[in-house]
């Protein structure tokens, strides 16, 4: 069981978290008169488990709130975008903790803030962010790696914050926090011992890498997309999505889209994603599923938006 330790300010997603579980991975901020937004607290949550949820879905979803369980893990339940609490069960690794609080949960605490979250990567390339996004496996990770090694930097890795500007709506990523996941074949490719870092629970042979050198701290305006899926061919493909298939794109590539309609959002990620296609460009990009083509992407990418400019 976690012993509820001091309380340590954090920076994450441009959010001041307030949490009693620590969390390594994310800069600490010295100044404690800071603003908080949000706060993360562990309290039993059993009875109000047992009170919302039933059999038939393994999460509780309403306007105000995102309850959720992982069996033999936690039970968590985010709230009104300002608090996360975390009811531990039986015996569980602070590191299993962590994986969902800034994954599921920071993807529904997004969405209550009214924050586009997409499942991707976001670079900074000639001042302007770019997105790499797709499904689970795709290798957005690894391409975003690749650019680090040609000397770009990373905003963000897995999810994806998106926001509007009030005046011209104009998109702009904020940075998330310092880190990226890697599979132990992308370490190799890039001559990286996965020795020196450390396996993420449940995936062995992914690793979380800290990238503190090549990491961009501000907010960047979106100016691009690229969806990377796989394919069976054998050479690199790239086209621009037109018209209503970007609405398509935006939301199956939104993170956790799954609690849009339970959160009442549908009309907001509609407005939000119209505005968010009149601003950039969207290109689907697809890659050979064999051999290391990470390298000959980058260039195709920095091709695309040289043309686009």
């Amino acid at each position: 069981m976690i012993e509820i330790t001091t309380q340590v300010i954090y920076k994450a997603f441009g959010y001041m978290i307030k949490s009693e579980i620590p969390f390594p991975e994310l800069p600490q901020m010295n100044n404690k008169k800071v603003s908080i937004d949000l706060e993360i607290k562990i309290k039993d949550l059993s009875k109000l488990w047992l009170e919302l949820s039933n059999t038939q879905s393994a999460f509780v979803v309403n306007e105000n709130l995102v309850m959720f369980q992982v069996p033999n893990i936690a039970t968590f339940c985010i709230m009104e975008g300002k608090k996360i609490i975390v009811s531990p069960l039986n015996d569980y690794d602070e590191d299993i903790i962590r994986l969902y609080l800034l994954g599921t949960c920071m993807g529904a605490i997004l969405l209550q803030r009214r924050v586009f979250p997409l499942h991707g990567s976001a670079l900074a390339i000639n001042g302007k962010a770019y997105a790499i996004i797709g499904e689970s496996g795709a290798g957005k990770s690894t391409l975003a790696s690749a650019f680090l090694s040609e000397g770009y930097q990373l905003l963000s890795d897995d999810v994806l914050a998106v926001s509007l500007s009030q005046e011209e709506s104009i998109p702009f990523v904020t940075p998330s926090y310092p880190q990226q996941k890697l599979w132990k074949e992308s370490l190799s490719n890039f001559g990286m011992d996965a020795n020196d870092y450390n396996s993420i629970f449940g995936r062995e042979t992914k690793y979380s890498v800290p990238v503190s050198t090549n990491y961009f701290r501000e907010p960047l305006p979106l100016a691009g997309v690229f969806e990377l899926i796989k394919s069976k061919n054998t050479k690199i493909e790239i086209r621009r999505i037109e018209k209503m298939e970007r609405f398509y794109i935006l939301f199956s590539n939104t993170f956790r889209n799954f609690l849009i309609r339970d959160l009442g959002l549908m009309n907001w990620h509609f407005q939000t994603s119209a505005n968010i296609v009149n601003k950039i460009d969207i290109y689907q990009l697809k890659r050979p599923v064999n051999g290391f083509s990470a390298t000959e992407l980058v260039s195709t990418i920095l091709n695309a938006i040289e043309k686009g400019e």
